[in-house]
């Protein structure tokens, strides 16, 4: 029983620690692997389904962004009254979680199908993002939509890999780990 829990809360720990170590660099640089975040709530709602932990972990990526920008010299561009805008982007992909953890099977149909949701939370995710930068932060007041689309689309290949870049060796070890529990398990039966 005690492991059972340690499970969730180190899986928890896991996440957390993910946040701190990528999300000062969004698209990674040379030293710096890109942000996990969007994979991290996605993961989190997969895993862990307590809308407080989602709470706890949206509180850590605003105080990250604080810290960027005081202590580390990050620039503060982003941050604009659009950045409230991040509350329904993550819940988004934590919802596309929690939704792959009702119909999740151990098969490779349902490993294709956290691929397809993953991927369309990330591109709700992105025009929610970059939609409300883009007509809420002050900084384009006089944008038409073909020149939103125009600026917006260079961003939409490096958003979808920072994630894929985590969620695919995410699933494929968890595929694996829990491919290897099953057929343990079976050979207990027999």
């Amino acid at each position: 029983m005690k492991l059972l829990f340690q499970r969730p809360v180190l899986f928890a720990l896991g996440l957390i620690a993910l946040m701190a170590a990528t999300r000062m660099h969004h698209f990674g640089t040379a030293l710096h692997l890109p942000d996990a975040s969007l994979a991290i709530f996605i993961l989190a709602g997969f895993f862990i389904a307590s809308p407080w932990f989602f709470a706890v972990l949206f509180a850590q990526a605003v105080l990250i962004d604080y810290l960027a920008i005081t202590q580390f010299g990050v620039s503060d561009f982003c941050v604009t009254p659009a950045y409230w805008a991040l509350i329904p982007t993550y819940a988004t992909l934590w919802f596309a979680g929690r939704l792959y953890a009702r119909v999740h099977h151990h098969t490779l149909r349902s490993l294709g199908l956290f691929g397809a949701l993953s991927c369309a939370a990330v591109s709700i995710a992105f025009v929610i993002s970059n939609g409300a930068f883009y007509a809420f932060s002050g900084r384009f007041p006089d944008m038409n939509m073909s020149e939103y689309a125009a600026r917006v689309t260079q961003y939409y290949l490096p958003y979808l890999t920072s994630a894929l870049i985590y969620l695919v060796p995410a699933a494929l070890l968890y595929s694996a780990l829990t491919l290897r529990a099953h057929s343990v398990g079976h050979n207990l039966v027999k």
